[in-house]
């Protein structure tokens, strides 16, 4: 049962998953700097299908990440899982940052990186689950859709962050200097970011739902909610591919597809996440009124028949009509983040909640989310068609509208398994 709903807890939780998200979001934003300084030096597409693959080697972490603080947030509380996973996402960031090139180390510096966002995956599979656990059960019932949104919009403000000094960097700094060193200069500031994150989590006042001694919320998880985690899985799916192509991909794609200066790229994503945030927050509080499941069906059902259209559109040459076609894609990734993070609080009992939440989305955004940017360039380069990635979201599209028809309306309604609503 949560103990209050004071607008500093919920601040907490969202500023928290801020300050994670920077840290995890800067590596996808400069992927291409990062290819060149730890790989041999190929042809470019080369060197981004490397650094992308250490991004999806870092998602893949997530699912054992998310049973890590899933199963701490349930056992022990979750304040202690939000400290957990902060703190082991500060330390990598900042030894990304000062990490030698393939220059001077060789092969151990593409294996120590890899090494690297193998902990920060581990920290983010629990991170963002768990804080918006601990944001919803705090709320009341009729706000919870709310809340639930501006938890999402901590993630989304995290990576915006990340893009904003991206390029706001590579509009102050010269090109060489981006690509020798400049790049490193975030993952630096990273440690800062994250100490002051740790700090937050560690003071946040917390009543726990249920007392976890003596239990293991993973087992009993697995053995008796299996079919509750594939249709979390399969909801997951659109947020997976969809979020992560459209304003994590979308840059380098922009660059190698479209020839667009990094900075202009990252100036484009930069003002369509600034759109995101109020669009989810409002998708959130209209969930509220309307339900969860209604937007979620619309979201997909808007993704699918929009995809190939704002793809192309994105493909023209006039940077104008590029802004246009990602901002179109805004209202239905918006109306998907908005309300996806409530429902699924919603669907799970207490009891196991941090667990079942984290293992079902995670697995998910762990190996489709970390592998689509991948898949996308691999596409792209294979097929000769720039669009492909359109194709992607539409199959992602299909998929999660039929997870959520499997679930029930449950908005407004006391969270299943508490014994007092919050």
């Amino acid at each position: 049962m949560a103990v209050g709903n004071s607008p500093r807890v919920v601040a907490a939780g969202a500023i928290g998953n801020v300050l994670e998200w920077y840290d995890f979001a800067v590596y996808g934003y400069f992927a291409t700097a990062i290819g060149q300084a730890f790989f041999p030096k190929e042809d470019p597409v080369a060197q981004v299908l490397a650094a992308f693959g250490i991004f999806a080697v870092g998602f893949l972490m997530r699912p054992i990440g998310g049973a890590l603080v899933g199963h701490i947030g349930d056992k022990y509380g979750r304040r202690v899982a939000l400290t957990f996973s902060v703190a082991a996402m500060a330390i990598p960031t900042f030894l990304v940052g000062v990490l030698p090139g393939y220059q001077v180390l060789g092969m151990p510096a593409p294996i120590a990186l890899t090494i690297l966002r193998m902990v920060q995956g581990l920290s983010v599979g629990g991170e963002y689950t768990t804080s918006i656990i601990f944001m919803v059960e705090h709320a009341p019932p009729s706000r919870r859709g709310l809340i639930g949104a501006m938890g999402c919009c901590g993630a989304v403000g995290g990576i915006l962050l990340g893009s904003a000094t991206g390029a706001l960097l590579t509009a102050v700094l010269p090109a060489d200097t981006m690509s020798s060193w400049g790049w490193r200069i975030p993952f630096v500031l990273g440690l800062l970011v994250g100490l002051a994150g740790f700090f937050l989590r560690r003071h946040l006042a917390e009543a726990p739902g249920s007392d976890g001694e003596g239990r293991s919320p993973l087992r009993e998880t697995v053995q008796h909610h299996g079919r509750l985690l594939v249709r979390l899985a399969g909801l997951s799916m659109f947020n997976a591919v969809g979020f992560y192509l459209l304003f994590v991909y979308i840059v380098s794609w922009l660059q190698l597809a479209d020839g667009i200066a990094p900075a202009h790229a990252l100036a484009i994503n930069s003002t369509s996440m600034v759109v995101l945030l109020p669009c989810v927050v409002a998708m959130g509080a209209l969930s509220d009124r309307l339900g969860r499941k209604p937007i979620l069906l619309a979201a997909t059902v808007l993704a699918f028949v929009s995809a190939v259209p704002l793809f192309w559109l994105m493909h023209q040459d006039q940077r104008l009509l590029v802004q246009l076609g990602q901002l179109g894609f805004v209202l239905s990734v918006g109306m998907f983040l908005g309300t996806q993070p409530t429902l699924m609080v919603e669907e799970v009992p207490a009891a196991i909640r941090c667990t079942a939440v984290a293992l079902g989305y995670n697995v998910t955004l762990g190996v489709v989310g970390g592998l689509s940017p991948l898949a996308a360039t691999w596409l792209v380069s294979r097929t000769g068609d720039d669009l492909s990635p359109a194709y992607m979201i539409m199959v992602a599209a299909v998929i999660s509208f039929l997870a959520a028809l499997g679930f029930r309306e449950r908005s407004g309604q006391p969270l299943e398994g508490d014994a007092v609503s919050a």
